[in-house]
């Protein structure tokens, strides 16, 4: 391994890297996008080269190895969190970094751009993205905050212990987040466990490592120390000796991961979405086509927020052609053209996506089909063209797949069905007058937000829980008592 000026030594490392002779091969390289450890930038001699769509190379990630994680750990462990005003405080100078600022040699229009390339998200969505996590960082104290019980108080030596009361604490020091690449706005989340006085080591997708490399430099620049958040890209090999490491972890996948951790009170998981929409039969769906049609297709459609599926009372079929007739058009762009709107993934990418699809359409009536999904943009590249498919029953199995570009399956829905088709999504629309219906499903805990009325299903904003709040994992009430 060699190591940035600053960064923490160990067997075969050295104090700096060698200077780079002008015309040198090196020069030719991508650029480095090194590791952020508790001593500065760390440059590995292990990287991996990060490609756009097209396949060309982007930048080398440095990826660091088991010792320099553990020694991470252990540095953010042994650090104080800084006190709670200038954790607020650094917090909103981060959020002005970040969208305004040169952070890494990168202007945010460059930063942008790269993003867009690499992780194919229309450029529109990842300007988009910028701000919303700006806003979300400013505001993430207090969002933090709002999950703090009523009856509990955030210091000990408040006078109302002194007749006993709650106070709210952390359940650990570390946290780890083995983070998603799929959309820049998942990196909204995790501040706020800075907030909240943790200190955080993120494990960066290898599909888009820009975004929180932009963000902790960002933080370290506003306030935080290196020792208070890290940016530690690893193997999926070393992903669970970062969890193990940390006191609490957030992880991001699949049915499997979801399914590996079930039961550890220790890893918040963030899986599948399947975030869907209902309309029954007192609510005439073609008022609020304009919000089924955004559920489904907003942010590229590749969020856990994107509507999956919709079930309506009645026949579905002239839903499904509205739908058909208004995501069909869209047009195949490349991701950092002005005007896309439909993620851009390597051609085999996906061509994989669309076999995906059709073997698991099989038996449901495509109305835009797995064939149309992939549109080759002539440079290695295609954009994923939106899918809809009608189902004949509401609990058909096809309602849970969820795919990263606009794909719904449209079911019709009966009062006989009632919640149990519903359960597990994360966001729920609910259009309806009925009162009774929206107290059931309210009432069922697989239902993560219930959204009543013409409202997306991708709405988010500071002070909203995304699934439950952060700080209803990260924190803890104890009693105290003091005379």
């Amino acid at each position: 391994m060699t190591s940035a000026p600053g960064a923490p030594g160990g067997a075969g490392a050295l104090a700096t890297e060698p200077p780079v002779p002008a015309g040198s091969a090196e020069n030719a390289r991508p650029p480095q996008l090194d590791a952020l450890g508790p001593k500065g930038p760390y440059r590995a001699r292990n990287r991996l080269t990060v490609t756009d769509v097209t396949g060309a190379a982007a930048a080398e990630l440095s990826m660091v190895p088991s010792v320099f994680v553990h020694r991470t750990l252990t540095a953010l462990r042994r650090a104080a969190p800084p006190a709670p005003d200038e954790r607020a405080a650094a917090l909103v100078r981060a959020a002005e970094l970040f969208s305004t600022g040169t952070v890494a040699g990168r202007s945010v229009a460059e930063h942008e751009h790269l993003v867009s390339r690499v992780g194919g998200v229309p450029i529109g969505v990842v300007r988009t993205a910028t701000q919303a996590i700006a806003t979300r960082l400013a505001a993430a104290y207090d969002s933090a905050r709002r999950a703090r019980p009523q009856g509990a108080v955030d210091d000990w030596r408040d006078p109302l212990t002194r007749a006993g009361r709650a106070v709210w604490a952390r359940r650990g020091e570390v946290f780890a987040v083995n983070a998603a690449g799929n959309h820049p706005g998942t990196h909204s989340l995790w501040p706020e466990a800075l907030a909240l006085g943790f200190r955080v080591a993120v494990r960066p997708s290898r599909r888009e490592p820009f975004t929180p490399h932009r963000l902790i430099t960002a933080l370290r620049s506003a306030g935080f120390g290196p020792d208070q958040v890290a940016l530690l890209p690893t193997g999926h090999d070393l992903a669970g000796e970062l969890l193990n490491g940390a006191d609490l972890g957030m992880v991001y996948g699949g049915d499997d991961v979801v399914r590996r951790h079930q039961g550890d009170r220790t890893v918040l998981t963030q899986g599948p979405g399947r975030s869907k929409i209902l309309i029954t039969a007192d609510v005439d769906w073609r008022d609020h086509l304009d919000t089924i049609v955004d559920s489904v297709s907003h942010h590229g459609g590749t969020g856990c927020v994107n509507a999956t599926a919709v079930l309506v009372e009645g026949d579905p079929e002239p839903l499904c052609e509205a739908l058909a007739e208004r995501l069909g058009p869209l047009p195949a762009l490349a991701p950092d053209h002005d005007d896309a709107v439909l993620p851009v993934q390597p051609v085999t990418t996906a061509r994989a996506f669309a076999a995906h699809l059709a073997g698991r359409a099989a038996g449901t009536r495509p109305w835009l089909g797995a064939d149309g999904v992939v549109a080759e943009l002539g440079d290695g590249s295609a954009a994923l063209r939106p899918a809809v498919h009608q189902a004949d029953r509401p609990d058909a199995p096809q309602l849970g797949v969820e795919l990263p570009f606009p794909c719904v399956w449209v079911a019709p829905w009966t009062p006989a069905a009632g919640v149990a088709v519903l359960r597990h999504s994360l966001v729920l629309t609910v259009l309806t007058r009925q009162e009774e219906l929206i107290d059931r499903l309210l009432d069922e805990p697989t239902i993560g937000n219930v959204y009543v009325g013409d409202v997306p299903t991708y709405r988010i904003a500071p002070g909203l829980p995304h699934d439950g709040f952060l700080g209803d994992f990260l924190m803890r009430t104890k009693a105290v008592v003091r005379t």
